[in-house]
């Protein structure tokens, strides 16, 4: 193993997913984080704006490219292809990574658990793919994850075991192992590869609070742990400038507005019980089967159905998932043809004109013809249609009477690039994203929020430097990409959205040759389905 002090890294960036000003700073008044404290302290800190969606799967898409999703194509963990869908991976991302830029110009780079990176693509470095990715995925160059296995006595991207068989100290100590293994990784790969320019991503400070909003102790440890690593990693790779950036924050729900309920209720969303759409499953267990007295099923199928929901079973993929688990034939066999059926209502996508496709796309897709397989709004009726259902969005209120979006906007002023048509047709934005926005089906429109704590705006930044003088300062997830260029006198992208932030000093804007691509590869991995799932976000 390398020596672990290295000449230094012109650039460090790390990653926290989902931190804000909100969750660290009382964890730094009570001493939880004195390493990002003392960072802090010397930096320019301040917000950082995510963009629309704040969600994972697009927000670091952007924030390595500098682009909006319209430009680099991926808007929600999943993509579509018609009504059929996949889980998103690099290969979805049509724009080249900060990284990609660098080695163009001559610089080399690592990268260690950045999301969205799998597979990788060829550049001058080395690159271990994080969140999405699946277990033990080809790295950049192939043979890093053998390397890394073998140096550190082993690597892993997610817990050894899922979390329906975990106890809760079990699960809090594998998230402490896997962002040690964060920085152990990253530090072994700078001291060994001599980098210009580091990327270490920690995906737990968001984890922790989908799978434990509430436990004060779990937090804490898992900050405790990322606090550590980064302290460690600062002072092996001693940078002469590092970024601490997030891709969104983190906050309480007030509660859940279920947007296909609403599209159904006025005529919009038709549903099916056959196939067609996606369907919620872990519904059944949490209404209808407890509910159910009338010619009920045994109490087995009545458990492995909880079970079912319990460990984060969706509909999505509701027939391989049950035969996974052996639960098919006990679902057959025990459960009445009335309950199955309406443990897989979905909306039918075909058979609607306006639907919610996944949550965490935050829109409504219109089902247009001629775009659409099976498309039944005509062309020349787009526009009111849409107008029609702006409309009507904008003037839901909340059972206490306030407004239930902050804004409902047209995607084409959100969004611009030829990525356009991928998006949804209206964006829906939470009234302060203090309501969870549900695509399931579940009699209401509104009700408590299926999770406590979701994804807010306003992430975090910090710049700390020799020539950073502490300051307060804004910034946003657009501007990462074109400040880590600028750092390394490499001008930024023309058909990137931001600019550098006031930390570096500009080189202006050149174009680019053509990104070339194959298009999006299947992800086709029931084992990342199911870790969406498990935190939430796929129902």
């Amino acid at each position: 193993m390398p020596d672990a002090q290295t000449t230094g890294l012109r650039l460090l960036v790390v990653g926290l997913d989902g931190v804000c000003r909100r969750v660290l700073d009382p964890l730094i008044e009570s001493g939880v984080a004195p390493n990002l404290a003392a960072l802090a302290e010397e930096a320019a800190v301040g917000p950082l704006q995510s963009q629309l969606p704040p969600w994972t799967p697009s927000a670091w898409p952007s924030l390595y490219t500098g682009k909006n999703p319209g430009k680099h194509g991926v808007y929600d963990f999943l993509r579509f292809d018609g009504y059929d869908w996949d889980v998103v991976n690099r290969s979805a991302v049509d724009a080249r990574a900060v990284w990609e830029l660098l080695s163009m110009a001559g610089y080399e780079s690592v990268v260690v658990n950045v999301p969205v990176t799998s597979p990788p693509r060829p550049f001058d470095g080395t690159l271990v793919p994080g969140y999405m990715a699946p277990e033990a995925p080809t790295c950049h160059p192939e043979g890093t994850w053998d390397e890394l296995e073998a140096e550190l006595g082993g690597y892993r991207l997610y817990a050894e075991v899922g979390s329906g068989e975990m106890s809760r100290d079990r699960r809090v100590d594998s998230y402490r192992e896997l962002i040690e293994m964060r920085g152990e990784a990253f530090r072994y790969l700078v001291a060994d590869r001599q980098p210009d320019f580091g990327f270490v991503q920690f995906q737990q400070t968001d984890t922790v609070f989908h799978e434990y909003p509430d436990d004060e102790a779990a937090i804490e440890a898992v900050y405790q742990a990322v606090d550590e690593e980064v302290g460690a990693t600062i002072e092996a790779c001693d940078p002469d400038l590092t970024l601490v950036v997030s891709d969104h924050g983190l906050g309480p729900m007030d509660r859940e507005f279920r947007v296909n309920e609403f599209l159904r209720d006025r005529g919009h969303a038709a549903t099916t019980a056959g196939d067609g759409g996606m369907p919620s499953w872990s519904s059944l267990a949490s209404s209808q089967l407890r509910d159910h007295t009338d010619d009920s099923p045994p109490s087995t199928a009545a458990r492995a159905l909880e079970l079912a929901a319990g460990v984060g079973l969706t509909g999505q993929r509701i027939a391989s998932a049950l035969r996974r688990l052996g639960l098919a034939e006990a679902v057959a066999t025990w459960v009445p043809d009335g309950l199955v059926r309406a443990s897989s209502e979905r909306v039918d996508f075909a058979a609607s004109t306006a639907y919610m496709r996944s949550r965490t796309e935050m829109g409504v897709r219109l089902n247009v013809a001629g775009r659409e397989p099976d498309g039944v709004v005509d062309p020349d009726d787009y526009e009111s249609v849409r107008g029609e259902l702006i409309e009507a969005l904008s003037a839901v209120r909340t059972p206490d009477g306030e407004p239930c979006f902050e804004q409902v906007l047209p995607r084409e002023a959100v969004f611009d690039g030829p990525h356009l048509d991928a998006a949804p047709d209206i964006l829906t934005v939470p009234a302060g994203f203090g309501h969870y926005l549900s695509a399931s089906l579940r009699g209401s429109w509104f009700a408590p929020p299926s999770e406590p704590w979701e994804h807010k705006r306003e992430g975090l930044v910090m710049a700390a430097g020799d020539d950073v003088d502490p300051r307060e300062i804004e910034g946003h997830i657009f501007e990462i990409a074109p400040t880590v260029l600028a750092a390394f006198g490499v001008a930024t992208d023309r058909e990137m959205d931001g600019d550098p932030l006031p930390v570096v000093d500009p080189v202006g804007r050149r174009s680019y040759p053509a990104f070339d691509t194959d298009g999006p590869t299947a992800t086709d991995d029931e084992a990342v389905e199911q870790r969406l799932a498990d935190l939430g976000y796929l129902e």
